[in-house]
């Protein structure tokens, strides 16, 4: 029965079954072909698996991200960091990396922060003579930061399926998404000077900082006062997810003025229709991971892997491998949901520290994000700057090997996850 379900699993994904379709279909049929359990307990574990308190957080951090996209907030955060970095080689590259890391610390989201940001940079780079292919994985691959950088969607799954607190996750993606944005960085840079790309603006004074800072500050402070306000146990996340809608319209409506009435209702669809799709999956992962779980998948994958591996290096090199062709294929709150049941056990025996774990999780399968065939920013990011997804696959692939390496670092020094929370 448990090889029915994987193979029913892969079978739907590979002829074009929609994820959460396939989860449910596959768990389904299962169930009744196998007669373990009555048919009623797939609408029950439906139901069950998003009636969760923490899970609430989700569509809040979704509609928080919409209303800020739409508030003007990302061409603010773009002008700051323009006059921190735009004057440097490669300057118009970093500025879409530095933005990068402010929205997703405000979306949560990496196909949000890849349309923002990208909607703005990617033809802004064009013009500027950067090739289209780097351009666009430029940007698809710094989109992908929305997923470490916290408030994180996958972060909050994590937590919630690991038993483990979301604050503390939250704490612990910093370090980490801090690592992959100075890699890009540095990647941005020598890849504009063997190119010829020189920065876009003279170099700014202190005072073009400051007053471009001053116009971003309120986009900036929201991280700050969702990640202070939770660590110091003033809310939790889920309520921290309802003061971020609030403090996002209050910025775009009222301060910035650039959320229009008529625009309201589009932006509620849209957050309402992206919710529906992530919960889903959710709602259908946890039936599978019911029926993983019934079939004791999870303790005969633990027992073999603690009787054929032999060292905590090799399972996480194997847990990578596994996490990175996974994530090809599979959306990261699935993948989440699938895979921390049957891997977490392992990595404790191990020695692992559970958000240090989820950390290495989520990093890989933020990759995912920017790898074809299922990546979405891949899709986003060609869209906007106009090129094939084949041509941006060749181009996205130094990016794929860079996040391999901080991998790799943030798998080899635990501190990196661990620190913060720790304090």
């Amino acid at each position: 029965m448990a090889l029915l379900l994987f193979l029913l699993l892969i079978s739907l994904f590979i002829i074009g079954v929609p994820i959460a379709l396939s989860l449910g279909l596959a768990s389904a049929i299962t169930i009744w072909h196998g007669d373990l359990s009555p048919m009623l307990i797939v609408p029950q574990q439906l139901i069950a698996s998003v009636n969760s308190f923490p899970l609430m957080a989700i569509p809040f951090f979704i509609l928080a991200g919409s209303l800020m996209q739409s508030g003007g907030i990302s061409r603010r955060l773009v002008d700051f960091s323009n006059t921190l970095v735009g004057s440097m080689t490669g300057g118009l590259a970093m500025v879409a990396i530095v933005t990068s890391l402010f929205f997703a610390a405000i979306s949560g989201s990496g196909a949000a922060t890849t349309a923002a940001i990208g909607s703005i940079l990617i033809p802004a780079m064009l013009a500027k003579g950067y090739p289209g292919g780097y351009t666009a994985a430029n940007q698809a691959a710094s989109g992908a930061l929305g997923v470490i950088i916290p408030p994180s969607i996958p972060l909050i799954l994590y937590g919630i399926a690991a038993n483990v607190s979301v604050g503390d996750m939250f704490i612990a993606g910093i370090l980490p998404g801090i690592l992959v944005t100075l890699t890009l960085l540095i990647f941005a840079y020598f890849f504009a000077k063997a190119n010829g790309l020189a920065g876009s603006i003279e170099k700014s004074s202190w005072m073009d900082v400051l007053r471009a800072g001053r116009k971003a500050i309120l986009a900036i402070l929201m991280p700050v006062i969702i990640l202070g306000g939770i660590y110091s146990g003033i809310f939790t996340p889920t309520e921290a997810a309802v003061i971020a809608v609030a403090y996002s319209f209050l910025i775009g409506f009222v301060i910035y003025k650039e959320i229009k009435p008529s625009s309201l209702v589009d932006i509620l669809k849209q957050s309402a229709v992206t919710s529906a799709i992530v919960l889903s999956i959710i709602g259908a992962a946890g039936l599978y991971g019911r029926m993983l779980q019934r079939l004791r998948v999870p303790d005969m994958v633990s027992q073999f892997a603690i009787s054929a591996i032999d060292s905590p290096l090799l399972f996480i090199i194997l847990a990578n491998l596994l996490l990175l062709f996974a994530g090809m294929f599979i959306e990261a709150a699935a993948a989440i949901l699938i895979f921390v049941p049957i891997l977490l056990p392992i990595a404790i025996s191990f020695g692992f520290d559970p958000v240090h774990f989820g950390i290495i999780m989520v990093v890989n399968l933020a990759m995912g994000m920017f790898t074809p065939p299922v990546g979405l920013n891949l899709f986003v990011a060609s869209q906007i700057a106009n090129i094939s997804i084949v041509r941006l696959t060749w181009s996205v692939l130094p990016f794929v090997g860079i996040v391999l390496i901080n991998l790799l670092i943030i798998s080899l020094l635990p501190f990196l996850s661990t620190w913060l929370p720790s304090l």
